[in-house]
């Protein structure tokens, strides 16, 4: 009896571990990389915007960017890049060195996320950024964006 209850555990066991899908992973890239691999293949770049602190980021990575068809698409059809908006680091991308600029005492602003995701002079995170192939702005999505219109919103472009 016991013999048998072990083998029906080991068999459901088994079972659950094969019938979980296997999830989906998002390429992510630097801009340094996406530079490099872009003359060999051209495709339009997606840049996620966020901070550490910000709670509606945090949902949109959660949810949308977490999504099944989004990863797809984001794979397939794009290069994506996600950047801290107050990142201390210094960016090199298009013959261009960008630089944290401190705003106060604990606080500052990239100079790359100021170039991409500035709107009238000011920052909303998150800012989901579509270069074209080009490296030029394409389209700037202020705020939290659901699935159903990142998935439309992507696959017009």
């Amino acid at each position: 009896m016991m013999k048998q209850i072990f083998l029906l555990l080991i068999f459901f066991g088994s079972l659950a571990v094969f019938s979980q899908k296997k999830e989906a992973k998002l390429n992510v890239y630097t801009f340094s990389e996406v530079e490099k691999i872009h003359q060999q293949k051209p495709k339009p770049v997606v840049i996620f915007i966020t901070t550490d602190w910000c709670k509606i980021c945090f949902g949109m990575k959660q949810t949308t960017i977490k999504n099944e068809e989004i990863i797809q698409l984001l794979n397939e059809q794009f290069y994506f890049i996600k950047l801290n908006g107050e990142e201390k680091k210094d960016i090199i991308f298009l013959g261009k060195k960008f630089v944290y600029k401190p705003t106060g005492t604990n606080t500052g602003v990239h100079e790359l996320a100021n170039e991409l995701a500035s709107s009238n002079g000011k920052i909303a995170y998150p800012t989901t950024v579509i270069l074209n192939s080009s490296f030029e702005i394409n389209a700037q999505l202020i705020g939290y964006y659901k699935s159903k219109k990142m998935i439309k919103i992507l696959s017009k472009l």
